[in-house]
């Protein structure tokens, strides 16, 4: 009986790896521009960790976590995001004591979900996140977010939106939740039993209901723009100045919450607005999550961050066409005829391989033609044959296959020949 790959899940085979390394490199590289460094914390965790961390009330918590006893009687979870674990190692490894503050950190990899697999959505799927830990300055919003656009720019994608709001503080938060409660309340038996649940635990989670998210009660309910405190809406007023400052184009969208109790002050979506990319346009989401860092066990730490899907993103990529720049070329391929030059090719990769040159051979033992083809299905930018009466005079001779020209080089003269061409 055949073994087949787990539903929502999927091998990222030759071919197109490259073009997530392509991508996470560049992510590596932006992140080091704007002074984040890279955590990696373990793929999975104490179950506690997100249920404190997500919500209890979250979707992510309720239906969604891989969870699994272990054989100590542990109950632990295969993470499914990035922000908990990394406050959770900030917070255990005392990273707020260290002298350079604010705490600017990013993180790449899998996280693990049971959702309904659809396109750019997957069971176990790649995260991008950042997290800056220690600064209530509004310049570090307008930071996060700025660098959220740049890994979607650099990589080629223009058709994007930025859509911006404000949660308030807790006290705007507090005066909101009340007139959400009064809102849902004398018609929340038309709603999901999610959404009463949630009602009294946390009204602004029903707002993100997938199943009723076209109930009238939805449209009319009461932003929390309209509740923000002068603090708060100064803040907000603050980050809108820096994005403008940057040239930063945004809409203020008051219906855009993130639903979790600790989030506070910015919220932020971005948007493909590219034809073909599907019903569900939101590339990405992140937030100021003021709270975070003491529910988790810390002392009271200002944070904000944003998370991303590496495979949305290439879809996103794919509906506005953009190719990314990968060259899978070879540098050089041995073609070698007969047992001596079969030997000789051998140290001859070796020493290609340690001058720094992506280089190999044949290891079928196919005839001269055959070889030449298997260098060309490879991409080789340089051919370079040995036989037995090359060895003879101590020569190899090298083909360019873009050009077509051959040149008769020394044996110990090859790693400078091509080198000069490289």
């Amino acid at each position: 009986m055949a073994i087949h790959i787990p539903r929502g899940t999927q091998d990222i085979l030759p071919g197109v790896v490259e073009q997530w390394q392509y991508v996470e490199q560049k992510m590596r590289e932006l992140c080091k521009r704007y002074n984040y460094s890279e955590i990696r914390t373990p793929i999975f965790e104490q179950t506690e960790l997100f249920q404190r961390g997500v919500g209890e009330t979250t979707d992510i918590v309720q239906k969604e976590m891989y969870t699994f006893e272990d054989r100590g009687g542990r109950s632990m979870t295969l993470r499914p995001e990035g922000t908990a674990p990394t406050v959770r190692s900030y917070v255990e490894h005392k990273m707020y004591s260290n002298p350079n503050q604010p705490t600017k950190l990013f993180y790449i990899g899998p996280m693990f979900r049971y959702e309904r697999p659809q396109a750019g959505r997957y069971r176990q799927f790649v995260q991008f996140g950042v997290e800056a830990l220690g600064s209530n300055d509004p310049a570090i919003d307008a930071e996060v977010i700025a660098l959220a656009l740049d890994v979607y720019r650099e990589l080629g994608l223009k058709q994007l939106k930025l859509v911006i709001n404000s949660l308030g503080d807790i006290e705007s938060r507090k005066e909101h939740r009340e007139a959400l409660i009064a809102h849902f309340k004398p018609r929340i038996g038309e709603f999901c039993s999610d959404c009463q649940n949630r009602l009294e635990k946390n009204p602004m989670r029903i707002l993100d209901c997938k199943k009723d998210r076209d109930h009238e009660l939805m449209h009319t309910a009461p932003p929390i723009i309209d509740y923000l405190n002068e603090e708060s809406r100064n803040f907000f007023e603050k980050v809108k100045t820096y994005l403008t400052e940057m040239g930063i184009e945004y809409e203020v969208d008051p219906r855009l919450v993130r639903g979790l109790d600790y989030y506070n002050h910015t919220a932020f979506e971005i948007m493909s607005n590219a034809e073909g990319f599907g019903a569900i346009t939101t590339l990405m989401g992140g937030g100021r999550y003021n709270g975070l860092v003491e529910e988790i066990g810390g002392p009271p730490t200002p944070g904000i961050g944003f998370a991303l899907s590496i495979e949305r993103l290439l879809l996103a990529l794919g509906a506005e066409g953009v190719t990314l720049p990968v060259e899978n070329k070879l540098d050089c391929y041995i073609v070698a005829l007969g047992e001596r030059a079969k030997d000789k090719a051998a140290s001859l990769l070796y020493e290609l391989r340690k001058a720094g040159f992506s280089a190999d051979k044949d290891y079928l033992d196919r005839k001269l033609k055959a070889q030449f083809k298997a260098a060309d299905r490879l991409n080789v930018k340089y051919v370079a044959v040995l036989g037995e009466d090359e060895l003879e005079k101590n020569v190899i001779n090298v083909k360019n296959m873009e050009t077509g020209n051959q040149e008769e080089v020394r044996i110990d003269f090859l790693i400078e020949y091509l080198l000069e061409r490289k």
